[in-house]
Parts: C-alpha cells; sequence; structure tokens
C-alpha cells in the first residue's frame, strides 16, 4: 500500500472520503468515485437504516447487512446520501478524527454528519475500509450511528 505508508496519506484518504459525499457537482463527484473506489468495489452497510430493520423484524427475517456492489451502484449510493442529508443545506459531513491503520491495508474512518448551522453533531459512523494496492477502496464495511 506504497500510497498509504505515512499519515499525510492515511488524511487526504479521510478528507478525499468526506469530499466525495458532500459534494454537489455529480461530474466531480463521479470523478471522486473513479479516484477513490475500485472499478469493482463493494460496501457493506453493516447496520441498514432503521426502517429496513423494523420491517425485517414485523417478518421474523434475520436482519442482512446490505451490499452495493460496483462503481456504479456506489455512485448511486453517493447521489442518494447526498439528496438526502447534504443537498436540503441543513447537514453536511466532517471527518470523526484522523483515519486510522488498523492492520495490513485496512483503515478505519471515523465521520460524523453535522449541523450546517451551528456545527451540532447529528449523526455519524465508523467505515473500515480495505485498500488495494492501486490506493483505492475494496471493501468498505460501514457502520452508522457509531461515532
Amino acid at each position: 500500500m506504497s500510497n498509504l505508508s505515512n499519515e499525510h496519506e492515511l488524511i487526504r484518504l479521510t478528507d478525499s472520503y468526506i469530499a466525495l459525499w458532500n459534494e454537489a457537482d455529480p461530474e466531480i463527484r463521479r470523478e471522486r468515485l473513479r479516484e477513490l473506489w475500485s472499478d469493482d468495489g463493494v460496501q457493506v452497510l453493516v447496520n441498514p437504516p432503521q426502517g429496513m430493520r423494523e420491517a425485517l423484524a414485523t417478518l421474523a427475517v434475520p436482519l442482512p447487512s446490505v451490499e452495493i456492489r460496483g462503481r456504479a451502484a456506489m455512485e448511486g449510493r453517493v447521489r442518494a446520501a447526498y439528496e438526502m442529508f447534504v443537498a436540503p443545506g441543513e447537514n453536511e459531513f466532517a471527518p470523526g478524527g484522523p483515519a486510522m491503520r488498523l492492520a495490513g491495508n485496512l483503515i478505519g474512518i471515523a465521520w460524523r454528519m453535522v449541523a450546517t448551522k451551528d456545527g451540532a453533531v447529528t449523526g455519524g459512523g465508523y467505515d473500515v475500509v480495505l485498500v488495494g494496492d492501486d490506493g483505492r477502496i475494496r471493501w468498505d464495511h460501514q457502520y452508522v450511528g457509531v461515532s
């Protein structure tokens, strides 16, 4: 993982990851995603949204993780999150601290959703990402609600 060998590169990874979710311009967002994400990258939502959990509980169905596979699907995921949380102008995403090297090519990224009017934390999470030798994300296990 030659391009994530020092703290400055971990900071760059965190900043790039957060900027992706805050980007308003679809073309710039697509380019950020290409730079950050492997073509066949996967994001796993380890704890899906509350509404999904409640619906599955009423059906007595075990809670599954949700997987987003490939860059095109991830582009849709990022766009939907942007439109839901950032576009209305009430929130933006921010780092929850510096990225941490966990083991090998695993990196931990803490993030927060903050109110634009006063900076109050309105949500957050933690992502454990596997970065390929090319420096791009191959797997992202996202834990929402953990900050």
